[in-house]
């Protein structure tokens, strides 16, 4: 299969070194991208998601420290190798920049070798980074499930045990109502204290234990898989406030629900990235 040219984006002012740096590295084989200020580079960022990003550091309206900044804050661009175009004598402008994040630099005036050269070497490291990262992400999906396939369904997250199973597929069918240890003491014929009992002493758990571990997990599945509000997702899984859904997914995962979703919408949008 051909191998698509890798797309450089510069983001430089003064039009002769843009057009300069365009030419040479179309010339090379490389699919180029060119904007005349830091906001219009940060809108082609956005929009094209280059392999490579070259800036300047001085620019008229915004900063390259501006550009990279912004660019940080997004998980999607912030994992794209960006360099810095810095003069030959500005070493604590290039320090500022390694600090903020930056890959590399090239110092002004620099010739076509070098950016080439610089350029290569990052895409060689973002190789590296995605084919680790490949390897890592089939490895946890080995060790989770090695015979799971996409049309299965989830494993349950009780135990396999005959003795409690009718109490397992109680909660199993009406976690989402609002169930209490009550409720399913009188669904399975025996007195809360004796179903406690019981149930601690096989699973070490007590039976409001596994409703709430039920609960978390259709939690995480409707935060990953669904746009649904805080305040949905705790009325369908039969809280009578978002409050307490709330309050009890941060006892069992110590963060909160939004703030555990964003989490995991950015290393999803990372695994894309990197395995696109």
């Amino acid at each position: 299969m051909k191998t698509l040219p890798k797309t450089v984006l510069i983001i430089e002012d003064d039009r002769t070194t843009r057009n300069l740096y365009l030419d040479g590295l179309s010339a090379e084989g490389f699919n180029t991208i060119g904007a005349e200020n830091g906001i219009l580079g940060i809108q082609k960022v956005q929009t094209h998601l280059p392999d490579v990003i070259i800036c300047d550091v001085v620019m008229p309206d915004i900063s390259g420290y501006d550009v990279l900044s912004v660019l940080q804050d997004d998980p999607v661009t912030a994992i794209i190798p960006f360099i810095f175009l810095a003069g030959s004598g500005a070493k604590t402008d290039i320090r500022k920049g390694m600090e903020m994040g930056a890959d590399d630099f090239v110092t002004k005036p620099s010739t076509l070798d070098e950016l080439t050269r610089t350029i290569t070497a990052q895409l060689r490291k973002q190789k590296h980074l995605k084919e680790w990262y490949t390897r890592e992400c089939n490895q946890i999906v080995e060790n989770i499930s090695p015979d799971k396939n996409a049309n299965s369904k989830p494993e349950s997250i009780f135990p396999k045990n005959t003795q409690l199973q009718e109490v397992f597929d109680y909660i199993e069918a009406n976690f989402h109502l609002g169930i209490t240890l009550c409720d399913v003491a009188s669904a399975v014929g025996y007195s809360a204290a004796y179903l406690t009992h019981r149930v601690a002493k096989q699973t070490g758990d007590t039976v409001n234990g596994w409703i709430v571990k039920r609960r978390m997990s259709a939690a995480r599945e409707l935060l990953q898989e669904s746009k649904q509000t805080i305040e949905q997702i705790s009325t369908a899984l039969g809280y009578q406030n978002a409050c307490h859904f709330s309050r009890q997914f941060r006892q069992h995962h110590d963060i909160p629900p939004q703030t555990w979703r964003k989490k995991h919408q950015s290393m999803r949008r990372l695994r894309n990235m990197l395995t696109g």
